[in-house]
């Protein structure tokens, strides 16, 4: 089974090349989409052994077009700050196996400990287990044929990650690995990690109740 992660980037330099080398191994090609850097992050895209593609942000419409460039059977979405596991190819194949696995996403984790992050971490470990609803900051993975099937990558300016989970479900199972998915603590660490974490329950809670969608990504600042 052949595997491509596919990194939407954004002036993201000093994260990018530890993205991409979390994500080597055998069998699996690197493609890494840049929403307009001015920073350098292409090239050290390209340095790290990525191929580099462009695409108008926002993030849903970098993910689909890293999708159209690749034939890979099935697709691992990594965000940027976010550090894949050893032999996460290997699970993601193992998972597979399953045919009615359609995709799933890794357990969630992040770069730095603390009890107020180990909160947000078991919050999202309860998410996942009452709501089955992983978020795109734990890599979520999919079967080429089956993101083909719901249309590709659903394009909206905020929460494609939520609208993706949900469109894959209507076709199989996902499967939650054990495996961590090491993202990044900056964001929480520079709003606050609670505050930060309430804003996100807030955005979730306003796509549960169907608000629109633009409307969220300028609350947000998106």
């Amino acid at each position: 089974m052949k595997l491509a992660v596919i990194v939407p980037m954004l002036n993201e330099a000093e994260q990018i090349g530890a993205a991409l080398a979390s994500a080597r191994a055998e069998g699996v090609e690197l493609i890494a989409v840049d929403g307009g850097s001015s920073d350098g992050t292409p090239e050290r895209a390209a340095a790290a052994g990525a191929r580099v593609i462009r695409s108008a942000p926002p993030r849903a419409r970098q993910l689909g077009a890293g999708a159209d460039r690749t034939g890979a059977d099935a697709i691992v979405f990594l965000h940027a700050d976010t550090r894949l596991p050893p032999g996460f190819d290997t699970a993601v194949r193992a998972a597979l196996r399953d045919p009615a696995v359609v995709g799933g996403a890794f357990r969630f984790r992040f770069d730095q400990p603390s009890l107020s992050l180990r909160v947000v971490e078991w919050g999202a470990r309860l998410r996942c287990a009452l709501f089955d609803l992983p978020y795109g900051d734990q890599a979520l993975f999919v079967r080429r044929e089956v993101l083909e099937r719901i249309g590709g990558v659903p394009q909206a300016p905020i929460l494609e990650d939520l609208d993706l989970v949900k469109a894959m479900r209507r076709h199989g199972r996902l499967t939650r690995l054990r495996l961590p998915a090491t993202t990044s603590a900056r964001r929480y660490r520079a709003g606050g990690v609670f505050r930060t974490m309430f804003r996100h329950w807030l955005v979730a809670s306003a796509w549960l109740l169907g608000l629109d969608r633009e409307r969220i990504a300028a609350w947000y600042g998106r």
